[in-house]
């Protein structure tokens, strides 16, 4: 913290700070309070799937449609992004930019190939006459996944810009900040994805 000034041109002398203080721990608690926001919506949406999911208007149900090998070689690209990231952060520990660069792009990379595998599988359903407008099924469906997909790609363009950030400046308070956030949120989104898999895929098929 830096220590206060005293503005000596004022009738009546003023203390301030010459630096910007930036309070102890409030941008994870603002974070944290994001994330909340974000589970009260994914609730809405998995609440919202739990009442339209069987309601197929003589379509196509999910047993007709789901390839669960497909979705598990999807779950997996999400969960190993989640080690990689891992990885990174214990990287971070240790001061070593180059590593946390590398393990951010493998990360990338996965959350990249599960988008890829996902955008397959939307494109394949639409194709098949199972696009969001069939029933309300599959529109709780695409809005459920599809709504966890953006928060993929919104989180893939943050790594992409950390990275940025990192190999300029390096490994300085801020960034490290910044990619425990990311941490958090990428984290967040293998635990809702992991819901989606069990309540919307798995039980969809098996059920």
């Amino acid at each position: 913290m830096s220590s206060p000034a005293i503005d000596t041109t004022a009738e009546n002398p003023q203390f301030y700070l010459t630096e910007e203080h930036h309070p102890e721990n409030s941008t994870m608690l603002g974070f944290w309070l994001y994330l909340m926001s974000d589970c009260l919506m994914f609730a809405v949406l998995f609440a919202t799937y739990g009442v339209l999911g069987r309601n197929y208007a003589a379509g196509p149900s999910p047993a007709d449609l789901f390839d669960l090998s497909l979705v598990a070689l999807n779950t997996s690209m999400l969960l190993l992004s989640s080690i990689t990231y891992g990885f990174a952060m214990l990287q971070m520990e240790k001061g070593d930019k180059a590593n946390v660069l590398i393990w951010l792009a493998i990360t990338g990379l996965f959350g990249a190939a599960f988008l890829g595998i996902e955008l397959y599988e939307f494109a394949h359903l639409i194709h098949e006459g199972a696009g969001p407008t069939r029933s309300a099924f599959l529109s709780s469906f695409f809005t459920l996944v599809g709504t966890h997909g953006l928060h993929v790609t919104f989180g893939i363009i943050w790594l992409v810009t950390l990275m940025i950030q990192v190999s300029k400046h390096g490994l300085i308070a801020e960034n490290k900040r910044r990619l425990m956030c990311l941490s958090m949120f990428w984290h967040f989104l293998d635990v809702v994805w992991i819901g989606v898999f069990s309540f919307v895929y798995l039980m969809g098929v098996v059920g």
